[in-house]
């Protein structure tokens, strides 16, 4: 199901009344360029082996691209993503109780009317400050390309995200407090956190060390990076990511996504021309 045409320019147009233009509203931050450590022997067997690359310096975003920003995109383009083209996108729907964690149809539902302005379906409503979801690797790589932009590869991803320190207690402060948007609870039904699980503003757990804000936890950011089948690598974990289940909010963490597969965890970072 397509949002209608009128209604679809009237909510872009509110989008963009609280988005300044690209370049005042996307702070860089400068990555340096050298060696580390990528990879993780002691997590996931998809991080495997831990390694030593090297990376050149280079800009990326201090945030990911917002609802704002996507839809001055739209409005200027006319372009259509994957999901309102397909009339569907995947959206996380919370049982009422405990499930078996190895059947994510449990939590996952194919919702009609689900996009970018509506990411959890009809009767929801994208937020001008918080990332962009229900976008696709396709519908990023098109927004770089008329923004003068790219997506950073997996490397320099985990470069930016690896950079400073995080307490052993992660993603809690040593003092209990919260320090990014993940799942608190027993995943996928207790949510011991006020609210509902979802986006929140870009920002609002503050910044790391380089300036950046939520490269862990928030959305999965697609990378330019493909996972060797076609697929693309999606960095960074995600407000459905748990201790007790995807412990994926770290910087060697990586799953892989398809092309034109819409999530309303999913979004994008942007990084500066090479």
């Amino acid at each position: 199901m397509l949002t209608p045409a009128s209604d679809r320019v009237a909510c872009c147009a509110r989008m963009t009344e609280q988005a300044q233009p690209l370049g005042a509203s996307t702070p860089w931050r400068q990555v340096p360029g050298g060696k580390f450590r990528v990879g993780s022997d002691h997590d996931y067997p998809e991080e495997r082996p831990a390694r030593t690359a090297v990376v050149q310096s280079f800009e990326i975003a201090a945030h990911p691209v917002t609802v704002g920003q996507f839809a001055v995109f739209v409005r200027q383009t006319g372009y259509r993503t994957s999901a309102e083209h397909a009339g569907d996108a995947a959206v996380f729907v919370r049982p009422h109780g405990e499930v078996d964690l190895a059947d994510p149809s449990a939590w996952w539902s194919m919702i009609e009317g689900a996009s970018w302005l509506t990411p959890f379906g009809p009767g929801s409503a994208a937020i001008a400050d918080h990332p962009v979801t229900q976008v696709s690797a396709d519908d990023a790589d098109a927004y770089c390309h008329w923004a003068g932009v790219r997506l950073p590869d997996e490397i320099e991803w985990e470069r930016a995200a690896s950079l400073g320190e995080r307490p052993p207690s992660w993603p809690l402060d040593i003092d209990g407090r919260l320090l990014a948007n993940v799942w608190i609870g027993r995943f996928p039904w207790r949510f011991d956190r006020p609210g509902q699980p979802g986006t929140q503003p870009v920002g609002r757990f503050g910044a790391d060390e380089l300036g950046c804000s939520d490269l862990l936890g928030n959305v999965w950011e697609l990378t330019a990076s493909d996972w060797g089948d076609g697929r693309r690598v999606i960095k960074g974990g995600s407000f459905l990511c748990s201790a007790d289940y995807c412990a994926r909010y770290r910087p060697s963490a990586r799953l892989p996504r398809n092309f034109d597969e819409p999530a309303c965890h999913v979004g994008f970072r942007v990084a500066g021309p090479r």
